[in-house]
């Protein structure tokens, strides 16, 4: 028992990362289009100081949502709050846009109502809700995420939420960013800051930062948002500036693959038509109408390259092991095979 509640206990603290009103704010401006008369529901927060729950009761109004819920786990086995086997209360809460005075609430103001259960977002209670509800937009457990994306997808749900921009890599995550059904939102990596626990130790000197009154803020470099909700540069081209005839030496073919090496997103030629390994934050800027994504180097990626004849494992260029990379062809200079015209 003592073992497990260890575990649980360093879970809980991975896990808490808070995210901050103004980074819900500068990603929720590109969708504002897609919120008029529906619910949203926030699976993974805590009414009473959720940043998110917040943001949603102060933009009811200007967003035109119909239906506001939120709701909160609470892990039942071991919390830092249980104090003779008594548990700090699992609550949600439902709000329909009503005003004080002709301004949006306080989340204080907003009655919560106790859940029978732990509130996990798996549970009978948490889907109950999340069948109401159109949108979901939370940052989810990143320990959990493999399991969060895939039931919002069972139930055909849309959604922004955070999670790592390694989720690329995840074998249940992957096939649904091959068959566009999922992306990266707007902002696709570099720093995100989050608040969290006091007890939270900073991994390096430049992780993190704590304020005037005390309070502890963590960055996050591999932090982004996913959504399979469209914006604005959702399917933008990316431009191609350099070119493989003639620099050859820049692009070595890999030991293992028929595919050439591509360090940086940067440095994909415009006149390549063959298969090119590039770095996994390809991703964040893929456009579906200009390249096919033909795999991944995973092991359980069995369709993998050139349609499961060699499974994808990791890719060797000159006897040395790369990073991750995605295998990608560029659609528009082979119209035999994907149709269209030559760019």
């Amino acid at each position: 028992m003592g073992n497990s509640n260890l575990i649980n206990a360093k879970r809980v603290k991975n896990d808490e990362f808070y995210t901050q009103y103004e980074t819900i704010e500068e990603e929720l401006i590109h969708y504002k289009k897609h919120f008029e008369g529906k619910t949203v529901y926030c699976n993974c927060d805590d009414p009473r100081w959720s940043n998110f729950f917040k943001y949603f009761v102060d933009n009811f109004h200007e967003l035109k949502l119909k239906r506001l819920i939120a709701s909160c786990y609470v892990d039942q086995s071991y919390n830092l709050f249980t104090i003779n086997d008594k548990r700090e209360p699992t609550v949600w809460a439902d709000y329909n846009g009503w005003l004080v005075d002709g301004r949006a609430p306080d989340v204080s103001e907003i009655e919560v109502k106790e859940l029978k259960g732990d509130g996990d977002f798996r549970s009978e209670e948490s889907i109950e809700l999340l069948k109401q509800a159109d949108i979901v937009v939370t940052n989810p457990p990143f320990s959990l995420f493999r399991e969060f994306v895939p039931l919002l997808m069972d139930y055909d749900k849309k959604f922004l939420v955070i999670g790592n921009c390694n989720a690329i890599t995840y074998k249940c995550i992957f096939p649904l960013i091959k068959e566009r059904r999922i992306w990266q939102g707007v902002k696709k990596g570099g720093s995100m800051e989050f608040s969290v626990p006091s007890y939270t130790e900073f991994y390096s000197q430049n992780a993190g930062r704590i304020d005037m009154d005390g309070n502890k803020y963590l960055s996050l470099v591999n932090a982004c948002w996913w959504t399979n909700l469209d914006y604005e540069e959702a399917q933008k081209d990316i431009e191609l500036t350099e070119v493989y005839e003639g620099n050859e030496e820049n692009y070595p073919k890999y030991d293992n693959y028929d595919a050439i090496n591509v360090n940086k997103v940067a440095d994909i030629p415009c006149d390549y038509s063959g298969a090119m390994g590039v770095p996994i934050t390809f991703i964040g800027y893929w456009n579906p109408e200009q390249f096919e994504v033909l795999g991944i180097t995973k092991s359980w990626d069995n369709n993998g390259l050139y349609n499961g004849q060699l499974k994808t494992k990791d890719a060797v260029v000159n006897g040395r092991k790369t990073f991750t990379r995605l295998f990608i062809q560029n659609k528009r200079l082979n119209p035999d095979i994907y149709g269209g015209e030559q760019s």
